[in-house]
């Protein structure tokens, strides 16, 4: 019985952690040269930089006891209980559910949970096709743990998958991460900005690390990243102009990075958490469900645990 993962963020991390334990072979695909997908960190001045996700948070009882793991081990830290709301040059606060942060970034997390895989990285799926196959190779079962679009991209037509994964719009997010001399704006941790034409959200990557560098890191709106899709560096002095003017800063930045995600998140839910067809091709990621961290490690879990029991009958 063999298993292949395409895709190595967390929900294909977690999925493939489910079938090892149960003592299946199973790979893990991934173009990227590095394992995290969209919670990815990016290295600078010898510190890692937050790039995709901003934060996850902790509902699921089992998800809860992995969270404790990685807080023995110093991998994540209670970050904030409470978001600032930016409106309208309005500021207010806005109390939720304890936010999570990573002092090495949030790839750690995902790395720490993959390290025991078996993981091919820089390879680039081309297409999947029914038996199941990946590229000519045959499999018992085959998931693709990625957002839609990049899923139809390698699933054969005619495939039952694909028309899971057509039709259905997902929201682009360009972050702008920069580097300021020194820490000029007001106790921040992360905020809100709402009815903003370029900014929906800003986080004090130095308060979320827990160093206390001045580094800031905007999100975008998705009319903002689509309009710099093919240029995502053309769009920092734009998002810088808008933090600036949002935080009343007087300094330049030292250094900014801009990436794009062009698939940050669906526009709607789903219900079901995965999907395995009985052609062995499943989904899953934080697609399925509503859009979070959690959502694509428990997406995961449930996928690997479901293809154990089928290939185990």
């Amino acid at each position: 019985m063999s298993v292949v993962v395409v895709g190595a963020g967390l929900s294909g991390v977690a999925c493939a952690r489910e079938v090892a334990r149960a003592g299946l072979p199973v790979k893990v695909l991934d173009r990227a040269h590095t394992v995290g997908g969209r919670m990815a960190s990016s290295p600078h001045d010898g510190r890692p930089v937050d790039m995709g996700a901003a934060y996850f948070t902790v509902r699921d009882p089992e998800f809860a006891e992995v969270v404790a793991g990685w807080r023995s081990a110093g991998l994540a830290r209670p970050w904030t209980a409470e978001m600032a709301v930016l409106e309208h040059g309005d500021r207010s606060r806005s109390a939720g559910p304890m936010r999570w942060a990573a002092p090495k970034g949030l790839r750690s997390l995902v790395a720490a949970l993959a390290e025991d895989l078996d993981v091919e990285l820089d390879h680039e799926v081309k297409r999947v096709e029914a038996g199941p196959r990946v590229d000519g190779e045959s499999a018992d079962v085959v998931v693709l743990a990625m957002p839609d679009p990049q899923a139809l991209r390698v699933l054969a037509p005619g495939l039952g998958a694909v028309a899971l994964t057509s039709d259905r719009p997902w929201r682009p997010v360009l972050t702008v991460a920069a580097c300021f001399p020194t820490r000029e704006w007001p106790e921040l941790s992360a905020a809100f900005v709402n009815d903003h034409p370029v900014l929906t959200l800003v986080a004090d990557d130095g308060a979320r690390r827990g160093d206390g560098v001045p580094v800031l890191v905007a999100h975008t709106t998705s009319a903002v990243a689509r309009t710099y899709d093919a240029d995502p560096a053309g769009a920092v002095p734009t998002v810088i102009e808008a933090v600036r003017e949002l935080l009343g800063l007087s300094e330049e930045p030292v250094w900014t990075d801009a990436h794009r995600w062009r698939f940050a998140a669906p526009e709607l839910d789903r219900a079901e958490p995965f999907h395995l067809g009985d052609d062995g091709i499943g989904l899953a990621g934080d697609g399925w469900g509503s859009s979070r961290i959690e959502t694509a490690w428990r997406s995961g879990t449930l996928l690997g645990r479901e293809i154990v029991k089928r290939l185990q009958r």
